[in-house]
């Protein structure tokens, strides 16, 4: 066995490694990284031969997590691992955002990577290493790839930047970024924020890339070491250069014409096709008898490949040599905006935000505790309070299939847009918030209107959101090897397809909330990045105005429809009473106040959240809560409850579960022989006064007679003093001097 161990420092002082040849041989390529105790193992492997006809980068990245791994069973029926989480399909979208790009644009073979979470103490977090992992399988292996990369997360903890900082970091945290880069390009970026400054970001993005820097010159050391340095040869394109040649010659110049003419969408879209198909029909009709219908159709599907470069090339050129863009903007132009709350009457909170041609129709919905999100991953079991969910119907596009369910898109532009506004609504807030954002037209950048949508509907609800936030997608053109470059705001579709860049930003006016970049070009500077995140803060200042303009700020009062929620905190040792044996208790308040009471233990007490549809409902629960855990106070006169009668007096409840005597002498002002003469039996209501607590009992001493008027002329029967009783003589003596008589 060949293993081969390859250990590099953090600058904290922590080491990662990467170990390959003692597990996983038969896959192309495999390694084993390891930080602390956390250990994830990342396999490779890729088709011998491209699928005829394939002229893309099939490339499939799964990140899965074992229970195992951290000595849990899997909840569920069966017990096992089933399809991937949401934090998994989020973790694989992050290492194949950064891997992609790398591929030779002419490879179209297969491939699969695979990287797997088989060890986690929950000191380290294991998403953080789980780019290196899959690079570093890919330097073991004879698959082409350009460059080696590595993915590491920073966060602003007290003001330093920590890189892979463990769990118990991330609690004092005011920035949370994950970076992908190669040894010479920041390629993927994706994060939150606590409304940091763009200054700040930039900062940590160079702290990042320098912790990268080592790790991408390990792989490269590792991949020469196993003989892997000289990859697989491989062909998988056949092209016509001359086909190529002259669609360039004869398409460019009408493209380029109809791309100054800032056409909509779908009409652009009509023009471009018109422009190929003439071109197929001439070429065609000019070939017919020198090709068969097979090697036509084969220049077809060549065709298609070339003009999509002509597209590229002439929408780049009119962009950097006239500054005009596909719809006619400017670089730095914003789309024209509308929007409106109250769009549907019975959501909680509803907004329609319209930008250009994309757009998105967002509710609020308030709810309570039981509608909190249970998240139970390998390495985190909490409860989620703030959700929000993106959902992207063919129909946005004008495509004419079936709605599947959510996919990985879906997923991950609705985290972006949960990161970007879940930090402006109140930690202490009592309800459970959800936010849908139905995407109703498409045309760019549908997540940042999620986040300008997703803020209107919570303000229309009525949360009170610390802030408003608004989201802006920005953009690049820059051609190797020229100077020139152009950044675009708010960029369209076609823009993000074609261009360098796609950079999105989210933010309050005080700062950035969220983050999410791919790039897709070399040497991209840091100069040219703080000079687009600039002028991404104008832009989403501009859409902040829009939306303020719309509504200023948070309705001040809920829809009637909304549930009433009232949030009381009661002393720890009350829990228990509350809730009764087996629920009892709370149980019956429910059923007989119709609320939804829930009690949490935080910080040792009792928070208690009574919901209702009414406020009379809320304030029947909440008296009879406070009931409980009332602590009866001497003086205080009280209705209470005959539970039983004895003898020398009977015993009130003047509080649930708090029983005080009432002496037959404080029962009436006369002298009583009974306390049946009093008419007293069980079950009857009676007002008393508590006189005293026994303060090494705790027994409570209650009257009556002190609340009815004293009879004219009563004299309190005098009680003797012990000291007046009388000698009661000589005592006898002990039992045993008795003997003495025999």
């Amino acid at each position: 066995m060949n293993v081969i161990t390859k250990t590099i420092s953090l600058p904290d002082g922590r080491t990662i490694s990467i170990e390959t040849g003692k597990v996983a041989k038969q896959a192309d390529g495999s390694a084993v990284v390891r930080m602390g105790n956390t250990v994830l193992l990342a396999t490779v492997c890729a088709a011998k031969d491209a699928v005829p006809g394939t002229d893309f980068m099939p490339l499939q990245v799964d990140y899965r997590e074992q229970y195992s791994a951290a000595g849990r069973f899997p909840g569920g029926f069966t017990k096992r691992e089933g399809k991937p989480g949401d934090n998994e399909i989020l973790t694989s979208r992050l290492v194949d955002r950064v891997l992609r790009p790398l591929f030779p644009s002419n490879y179209h073979a297969e491939v699969y990577v695979n990287v797997m979470l088989l060890s986690a103490d929950g000191v380290d977090q294991p998403d953080a290493l789980a780019g290196l992992a899959a690079s570093s399988a890919m330097a073991c292996s004879d698959i082409p790839f350009d460059f080696y990369i590595s993915e590491v997360r920073v966060a602003r903890v007290n003001g330093e930047y920590v890189v892979n900082p463990t769990f118990e970091q991330m609690k004092e945290a005011d920035m949370d970024i994950m970076v992908g880069a190669t040894k010479d390009n920041i390629m993927m970026v994706e994060g939150e924020m606590d409304e940091v400054t763009e200054q700040d970001l930039i900062q940590a993005l160079k702290v990042a890339h320098e912790a990268i820097k080592p790790m991408c010159t390990m792989q490269e050391e590792l991949a020469k070491e196993l003989g892997k340095d000289v990859k697989r040869e491989y062909d998988h394109e056949v092209n016509d250069e001359d086909l190529r040649k002259q669609m360039n010659d004869e398409l460019y110049q009408p493209v380029y014409d109809v791309t100054k003419q800032a056409l909509a969408k779908q009409e652009r879209h009509d023009a471009f096709d018109k422009i190929v198909t003439d071109f197929l029909e001439k070429y065609d009709a000019e070939n017919t008898e020198k090709l068969t219908a097979e090697e036509l159709e084969e220049k077809h599907a060549l065709a298609a490949r070339y003009y999509d470069d002509v597209l590229r090339d002439a929408m780049r050129r009119c962009i950097l040599d006239e500054g005009k863009r596909l719809d006619g903007r400017k670089t730095d132009e914003i789309r024209p905006i509308w929007c409106e709350v109250s769009s549907l009457p019975m959501p909680h909170g509803s907004a329609i935000f319209t930008r250009g041609e994309t757009q998105s129709l967002s509710t609020c919905t308030l709810g309570t505790k039981l509608d909190e999100k249970m998240v139970d991953d390998v390495l985190d079991k909490s409860y989620m309070r703030f959700l929000l969910h993106y959902n992207f119907p063919p129909f946005s596009t004008g495509e004419a299939k079936a709605q599947r369910g959510v996919g990985r898109r879906e997923i991950g532009h609705g985290h972006l847009a949960w990161r970007g506004l879940k930090g402006q609504i109140p930690a202490d807030y009592p309800y459970t918030v959800r936010v849908v954002s139905q995407i109703l037209e498409s045309n760019g950048s549908s997540s940042m209107a999620t986040v300008c949508a997703g803020t209107l509907a919570l303000m229309d609800a009525g949360v009170p959101l610390k802030k408003p936030v608004s989201g802006i997608a920005m953009g690049l053109i820059k051609n190797p090897g020229e100077e020139k470059y152009a950044i675009l705001s708010d960029i369209l579709g076609d823009e993000d397809h074609l261009g360098d860049m796609d950079f999105k930003t989210t933010g309050t006016k005080d700062g950035l909330t969220a983050t999410q970049m791919d790039i897709k070009c070399d040497g991209l500077s840091f100069e040219i990045l703080e000079k687009a995140l600039m002028q991404a803060k104008a832009g989403r200042e501009h859409i902040l105005g829009k939306l303020t303009e719309t509504i200023a700020e948070p309705r001040p009062e809920l829809k009637p429809q909304v549930p009433r929620i009232v949030q009381i905190e009661i002393p720890k040792e009350f829990i228990g009473a509350v809730i009764g044996p087996g629920g009892k208790i709370i149980q019956q308040m429910q059923e007989d106040t119709g609320t939804t009471i829930t009690i949490d233990e935080v910080d040792g007490k009792g928070k208690v959240q009574v919901s209702a549809p009414d406020k009379a409902s809320i304030d029947a629960a909440l008296s009879k809560i406070r009931a409980i855990v009332a602590v009866p106070e001497v003086g205080e006169i009280y209705e209470g409850t005959v539970r039983s009668v004895m003898p020398y007096g009977c015993f009130v409840e003047i509080m649930p579960g708090k029983d005080g005597l009432l002496h037959i002498s404080e029962i009436d002002w006369k002298r009583l022989e009974t306390v049946e003469e009093a008419g007293i039996k069980e079950g009857d209501k009676m007002r008393v006064k508590l006189l005293d607590i026994d303060p090494k009992t705790g027994k409570y001493k209650l009257s009556r007679r002190v609340l009815m008027e004293k009879p004219e002329g009563y004299v309190e029967r005098e009680r003797r003093p012990r000291g007046d009783r009388p000698e009661r003589g000589e005592r006898r003596g002990r039992r045993d001097d008795r003997h003495d008589r025999d």
